[in-house]
């Protein structure tokens, strides 16, 4: 029996599910094949995936007080005993590296998810709405004008050295790349004729947006926000170190770094195994990134 559509009971009536219903499940499977078949992918999401569970468990594993002074172990080099040795103050340096791992991962997903939703309100916005087009990005490159880091400086020094001040910073900071891509992404789907379509049979705009508009935004959106992720690290490690960051004793890798920076010679474990952390995160969302938009954009498809 071979039939274009496949007719499914419903309210007492036969309506007829399309061939796009019936081959979406195929399209995500075989998307999530390709995923797991990409090397970046699957070594970038290893390296996150051990990370967040360092994160989670890391510091109960360890069964120390990250911020507890003992000062007899003050100066102790990595050993059997302390992994990672001791710092200035005689804390545990393997419990601060896997404590400091939670602030710093929070502030990485932070950034991404508040400069992906609100860069991709204003991207939509701009590629929809032809009027506020002109508005949006003009005040989009006014901020591109500024390199993020000083532009997450400024507003950070503004506010005062606190967790939720870098996050403000450096989301103000990333807005402007992910409402490019998305307006990017707004413009060219807008003129599919699946939208035209869907605009002649009376969909009202917010219908138009949520259904047909942001789903097809999120390819392109969700792998710059895995960058935006690797950024965010790097710069809260940047601010931490300049003084503006979250401040101690709560421990995030950028500010062990900078309480270790005068002690760099003598007890250079304080600065590495954070700084080893902060390269292996970024590593690691760069390499997911990488094998997200191999497999999700169109236009890196090599057909074998």
């Amino acid at each position: 029996m071979t039939e274009a559509a496949v007719l499914s009971k419903s309210n007492g009536n036969a309506q007829p599910a399309s061939a796009a219903q019936l081959l979406a499940p195929r399209r995500k499977l075989r998307l999530v094949r390709k995923l797991f078949k990409h090397r970046s992918f699957v070594i970038g999401l290893v390296i996150i995936t051990l990370l967040v569970l360092a994160a989670i468990f890391g510091p109960m594993l360890t069964g120390l007080d990250p911020t507890a002074m003992r000062m007899r172990n003050r100066f102790k080099p990595p050993s059997s005993t302390m992994l990672f040795g001791a710092d200035m103050f005689g804390r545990d340096m393997l419990t601060r590296v896997l404590q400091g791992a939670r602030l710093s991962l929070f502030i990485g997903l932070s950034v991404a998810l508040a400069s992906g939703t609100i860069g991709a309100f204003i991207g939509i916005a701009a590629g929809y709405f032809r009027r506020l087009d002109s508005p949006l990005m003009r005040f989009m490159d006014a901020l591109l004008a500024f390199p993020a880091i000083l532009l997450a400086i400024g507003i950070s020094a503004a506010l005062g050295p606190q967790t939720t001040s870098v996050i403000v910073a450096l989301t103000v900071a990333y807005i402007p790349r992910t409402a490019r891509i998305t307006r990017a992404s707004t413009l060219v789907i807008r003129e599919m004729e699946y939208v035209e379509a869907a605009r002649l049979s009376g969909a009202g705009h917010l219908r138009m947006i949520f259904r047909h508009i942001l789903p097809n935004c999120m390819g392109p959106l969700v792998v710059q926000l895995t960058f935006v992720f690797a950024y965010a690290i790097l710069a809260e490690a940047a601010l931490s170190f300049l003084g503006i960051g979250p401040p101690p004793p709560a421990p995030s890798w950028g500010n062990i770094i900078a309480e270790g920076r005068d002690y760099s010679i003598e007890a250079w474990w304080i600065m590495l195994f954070p700084g080893l952390a902060i390269s292996l995160a970024a590593l690691g969302m760069n390499l997911l990134g990488d094998g997200l938009r191999d497999v999700l954009d169109p236009r890196l498809k090599v057909e074998a």
